[in-house]
């Protein structure tokens, strides 16, 4: 299997969010211009979305007790989770009112359609939650950056002819590093758990 780092997570929950975004959106759409292929559209993205978010959830939650994280990055992750699993519900929750009610089906309910976009913001809040414990506390990423200057373009080397001098920090100035802690064989194991809740 190809090993992919901290796991399958990463990968499934952009199926995950990008499959059930379309779905609201398509039901919405296919409700206003009264467009049943829009409607069948939707369904199958919601079901595939629903089918997916079942691995991801699985992926999620083996990330959560065995990636590399610290204090912080465990209160990141314990909220993504806490999140992430009554949107998840809510979500398989929808995709088995559709299969249920909509097989078939010309048209779709005012009802059912409230609900998907009242479903919206939970999916973005996770995602948003999820995005946190990578971009803001690096969790599960195994190299940080050695950021010099500003950190854009001009202030490292690209390789080979560069069409952007390398600008060096002067003599003095402060370089931006990260946390040299190494967080690699750091488990739920490796940190004070008093001070948090799961």
């Amino acid at each position: 299997m190809i090993e992919i780092i901290p796991n399958w997570h990463p990968i499934l929950v952009h199926f995950t969010i990008g499959l059930l975004a379309i779905s609201t959106a398509l039901y919405a759409a296919g409700y206003a211009l009264k467009k049943e292929n829009l409607l069948i559209a939707a369904r199958w993205n919601l079901w595939l979305g629903a089918l997916i978010t079942i691995g991801t959830v699985v992926a999620g939650l083996y990330a959560y007790n065995t990636v590399a994280h610290d204090g912080m990055s465990h209160q990141a992750m314990t909220d993504h989770r806490n999140w992430a699993l009554p949107t998840a519900a809510v979500y398989l929750l929808l995709a088995g009112w559709a299969l249920a009610k909509q097989r078939g089906a010309k048209a779709v309910s005012l009802v059912f359609l409230i609900a998907m976009l009242l479903a919206s913001p939970l999916l973005a809040l996770t995602g948003y939650k999820g995005a946190e414990v990578v971009y803001r506390h690096g969790t599960g990423v195994m190299r940080m950056p050695e950021i010099h200057g500003d950190g854009g373009h001009g202030s490292h080397s690209h390789g080979g002819n560069e069409h952007h001098e390398m600008q060096m920090p002067n003599h003095g100035e402060n370089t931006a590093k990260p946390n040299q802690e190494t967080k690699t064989d750091q488990g739920h194991d490796d940190h004070d758990h008093s001070t948090h809740n799961h």
